[in-house]
């Protein structure tokens, strides 16, 4: 969920499984993700509202890349959604330092399950 008002932050993006596969976007392939695939909002189940980390739904993932026009790390997304074990793929964002004390709805615990190491 974008925040009103402020800025894109920048900073990279990693995108885990919940189990032991991760795909970490550095900052210049973060913003060139994002230019092509928008906020992430259609796939977002849960979001904390202080910065980009998230719950997506993994289906609903894969369509969104499948439309989009091509992006180098695409196919490896498509990959960790497809055999991610649940229907979700947990997005952390590195390039904020954020508490997500904000982040009042159940899916915090789902998402800080699945990313603590």
């Amino acid at each position: 969920m974008a925040l009103q008002g402020e800025p894109q932050q920048g900073g990279g993006l990693i995108f885990l499984d919940g189990e032991l596969s991760e795909v970490a976007l550095d900052d210049e392939e973060a913003s060139s993700f994002l230019a092509l695939v928008g906020d992430l909002d259609a796939v977002t189940v849960s979001a904390c509202p202080g910065c980009r980390s998230r719950i997506l739904a993994a289906v609903a993932l894969v369509d969104l890349l499948d439309a989009a026009p091509p992006h180098p790390r695409a196919p490896e997304l498509v990959e960790l959604a497809d055999e991610a074990p649940t229907l979700h793929v947990y997005l952390v964002d590195e390039g904020k330092a954020c508490t997500h004390e904000a982040w009042l709805d159940p899916g915090f615990d789902e998402w800080a399950d699945a990313v603590e190491p």
